[in-house]
């Protein structure tokens, strides 16, 4: 199956460089470039990307804003979306998680991690930079801690969204569980359908929020 990618970015030269990337992976397809927010939402609802690349800081409509249009709450038919930006503010990437984003990305993360996080995002998983994904993460909601709230987790589901809360992939889980990476994804699929959460980020914040990673 071919990966279609959308990029949206007010620079000339970095839809260029993604588009050289995503071209050279034998699964992935550029269809579309967009210079601007409200050109992103436009071309994303009318060309039904698998995943599009927001950049933050675009004139006309900023890509939060954007995102929150393409895959925010009560979104009927949400657009797959993954942050690359060039600022790594918390208060970007808690908007990001909160609209749906499916991944953050900075831009100097490199060609692999990009490429990874398209993968991820067409698949409805996710990621965030590793260099900022604990930083991040342990800080949402600080100010109102959810102790024990875990609401209808059973233990089982409870040690794989710690896990997941950690940055740890489903081999990382299963292995440290010592189940198999299908159990890891059934465990998951009923964490998502119970919390609700769209994919790992939303779930690692969720556990985060509750304090049960310190």
């Amino acid at each position: 199956m071919t990966i279609r990618v959308l990029v949206a970015d007010d620079q000339a030269m970095v839809r260029t460089g993604f588009g050289m990337i995503i071209g050279a992976q034998p699964d992935m397809e550029l269809v579309g470039e967009a210079a601007d927010g409200v050109e992103a939402v436009a071309l994303a609802r009318r060309l039904r990307p698998d995943v599009a690349l927001l950049d933050i800081r675009m004139p006309r409509m900023d890509g939060l804003d954007a995102l929150r249009l393409l895959t925010g709450p009560g979104v009927a038919d949400p657009v797959r979306v993954v942050v690359v930006t060039t600022f790594d503010l918390d208060e970007y990437v808690h908007t990001a998680l909160r609209h749906g984003a499916c991944g953050f990305l900075l831009k100097d993360s490199g060609p692999a991690l990009l490429v990874e996080a398209i993968r991820a995002a067409a698949s409805g998983d996710a990621m965030i930079s590793p260099s900022i994904t604990l930083r991040l993460l342990a800080h949402v909601n600080r100010s109102v801690p959810r102790d024990g709230d875990t609401g209808t987790l059973s233990p089982r589901e409870l040690d794989v969204v710690k896990l997941v809360a950690r940055g740890m992939t489903n081999a990382e889980i299963a292995a440290e569980l010592f189940i198999s990476v299908g159990t890891v994804k059934t465990h998951l699929a009923s964490v998502q359908a119970k919390l609700p959460a769209r994919n790992r980020v939303e779930i690692a914040a969720w556990a985060w929020e509750r304090q049960l990673v310190r």
